[in-house]
């Protein structure tokens, strides 16, 4: 094995929204979808789909982690942004295409300017910039 990570997959109970929340509402185009059990996104870099919950408990010969009740967040994706301007843009256009508003763009100590939102399912993502130019 190499550490390396080739794909991030979302498990959902409900693909078709989180299907259109990434598609339309993010902006990942579909690259592949297997009727309403997986998409894939396209994305540089790394490999991004959802997947159903009785897909991953078929897979793993019904896991017990694939079949008690969800609780709190398991996982953040963080969408670079090129100016912190776009944060805040980026941030209104999706709260008002459906994301769920969590935090409003603020300047972080750490030297980003950041914004929180989650999707269908209450994962909580952020949004963020460099507050330093040029990077």
């Amino acid at each position: 094995m190499r550490a390396k990570i080739d794909l991030i997959s979302i498990v959902t109970d409900d693909l078709p929204a989180m299907r259109d929340f990434y598609r339309d509402v993010i902006g990942f185009p579909v690259e592949l979808e297997l009727g309403e059990n997986y998409v894939e996104f396209e994305s540089e870099g790394v490999r991004f789909a959802i997947t159903t919950l009785d897909v991953m408990s078929e897979a793993t010969g019904g896991h017990p982690g694939y079949s008690r009740a969800r609780r709190g967040q398991f996982f953040e994706l963080a969408f670079p942004c090129d100016t912190p301007k776009q944060v805040d843009e980026d941030y209104a256009r999706i709260v008002a295409q459906g994301a769920a508003p969590i935090q409003p763009p603020a300047d972080m100590p750490w030297g980003q300017r950041a914004a929180f939102f989650a999707d269908p399912d209450g994962n909580v993502h952020e949004l963020f910039a460099s507050l330093r130019e040029g990077e």
